[in-house]
């Protein structure tokens, strides 16, 4: 029987590859995949829906805070992520796990925490650290919000916050202008804005250290 299929989403080159190293020990069965910004990641999961796991840095170019985490939750549901990041704190780690995380790993944890939580999480379970942090139920909230979003949308959604017109839009995501114009009139009509700026608020609330 074939090992599991990882993918480990990081910008810093050393990094994706101490954390590869650690992971060939504890499984020496798995197939790694690595992506180093918030597009490759997208692409690299398009190539292998068989992923059976994902770990994602939160400060990758490309992407704005939790974005690229509900990104592939709401692409690819079926596919764990375990956050792994410098910023520990709390609250962070909370906002994580009510964003559909599996799993929060500290960039400064011993190696073989970084083994056990991928175990944890392949055998159908979580991994978190204890935290004191109430659960937010604005963060609850705005994650049911960007839920109704497809995955489209979300990019365009993304590119709004960005401060791009529609034409631009349409460039960077190679689609139809009129295309872009739908999918904003039903981004503010699900999201509840009255405007593409209060909709930019919106992901600006999924920096790590904001709260909507």
């Amino acid at each position: 029987m074939p090992g599991p299929t990882l993918l480990v989403a990081d910008d810093h080159p050393l990094f994706r590859a101490a954390v590869i190293h650690v992971l060939r020990e504890a499984l020496p069965e798995a197939r790694m995949l690595e992506a180093s910004s918030a597009s490759t990641l997208g692409q690299v999961l398009g190539q292998h829906a068989d992923t059976d796991l994902v770990l994602l840095d939160l400060a990758m170019p490309g992407a704005r805070g939790f974005s690229a985490l509900l990104h592939v939750r709401g692409e690819y549901p079926e596919v764990p992520v375990v956050v792994i990041s410098s910023n520990d704190h709390p609250r962070v780690i909370r906002r994580a796990q009510q964003f559909g995380a599996a799993g929060f790993i500290s960039k400064s944890a011993p190696p073989d925490a970084i083994a056990t939580a991928v175990a944890a999480v392949l055998e159908g379970g979580s991994a978190f650290p204890p935290m004191q942090v109430e659960r937010s139920e604005a963060d609850a909230h705005l994650a049911a919000r960007l839920a109704q979003l497809t995955p489209q949308q979300f990019r365009v959604l993304l590119c709004l916050a960005d401060g791009l017109l529609n034409k631009q839009i349409a460039h960077q995501l190679g689609l139809a202008e009129n295309t872009v114009k739908v999918h904003v009139t039903a981004i503010l009509k699900k999201l509840d804005c009255y405007s593409r700026t209060q909709a930019a608020v919106l992901v600006k609330a999924l920096e790590p250290e904001s709260a909507p």
